[in-house]
């Protein structure tokens, strides 16, 4: 009996492990739809409403438990010294792992192309969701990256710190955050 047992827990133990590790790497991620013009936009330098950038090859997941999960990857003919020339840079220089199934997105390589400089990094939207920011990343070669990053009231808001007056207000459960983009 007691052999029984602990071969229904050593089973029951294996099953739920499993599942988390399914949920965790496979379960919430979802295809995004290719939106033209909206996928891949900057900040321009003096501030104001992200402009959208030439791409073409476009592959983008996300999941809805939570805001820091979206990654995606994309090619372009403009070099990131163009895009500095006319857009807001960022100091996010660590982009966030990507699931090894989402084999475009290597989150260690694209840091290393960010740290020697054959890659910059851009703001792409301020507060896509309360306290996230939106990171694009273009290499030399003409290859991009996109993720989510906590910006310092998400830092804030998160680690318990107070948010102080800086931080824009955050919306009531169950109710959307304004990223003040406007919606087509």
């Amino acid at each position: 009996m007691g052999k029984f047992l602990a071969l229904i827990l050593i089973l029951s133990a294996l099953a739920a492990g499993g599942t988390m590790y399914y949920l965790q790497v496979y379960g919430f991620y979802e295809d995004v739809q290719l939106q033209p013009g909206r996928d891949v936009a900057l900040v321009p330098l003096g501030g104001g409403e992200a402009q959208p950038i030439a791409y073409s090859e476009f592959a983008a997941i996300d999941a809805g438990s939570s805001p820091i999960r979206y990654r995606a990857c994309f090619t372009t003919m403009v070099t990131p010294d163009e895009l500095a020339q006319v857009f807001t840079l960022s100091d996010k220089l660590e982009p966030r792992n990507a699931p090894d199934w989402f084999d475009c997105f290597d989150a260690a390589a694209i840091g290393a192309r960010l740290a020697d400089g054959s890659a910059k990094a851009f703001l792409s939207v301020k507060n896509i969701s309360y306290g996230v920011d939106r990171i694009v990343a273009v290499t030399d070669d003409g290859h991009g990256y996109v993720w989510h990053e906590l910006n310092d009231c998400g830092q804030k808001a998160y680690d318990g710190t107070v948010v102080g007056e800086e931080c824009p207000p955050r919306p009531a459960a169950g109710e959307a955050f304004d990223t003040g983009q406007a919606e087509e």
